[in-house]
């Protein structure tokens, strides 16, 4: 099945003016706006995320009507594995740094 994830925009990445740090219940990975830079998407704007790419921007009681809607059919454990399927490869720095802050803590 298809799916359109709700994810919220934390950070404009400025490597690319075309992608950002989104979350998705947690998860945060790096997806592509360029399909809605018209829009002009923002930090706190929520958006509908397919294969790594924002589709529309969408308010946040659509993004939490579309959640309960993929818990209700029993694809919200299918859409978290979608977006932690996204951004294979490098990670955007502020994950990188905040991996590198953790590792640092942990001993060993």
């Amino acid at each position: 099945m298809c799916l359109a994830i709700p994810g919220k925009i934390v950070e404009l990445l400025p490597e690319s003016h075309r992608s950002a740090l989104v979350d998705v219940a947690g998860v945060r990975r790096r997806v592509d706006l360029g399909l809605i830079e018209e829009e002009k998407p923002v930090p706190g704007d929520w958006v509908l995320i397919h294969v790594g790419f924002a589709l529309s921007k969408i308010s946040e009681e659509d993004a939490l009507d579309q959640m309960r809607i993929l818990q209700m059919l029993g694809e919200d454990r299918a859409a978290m594995e979608e977006v932690r399927g996204y951004g294979l490869g490098e990670e955007p720095k502020s994950q990188k740094s905040e991996a590198g802050r953790q590792n640092a803590r942990q001993p060993g």
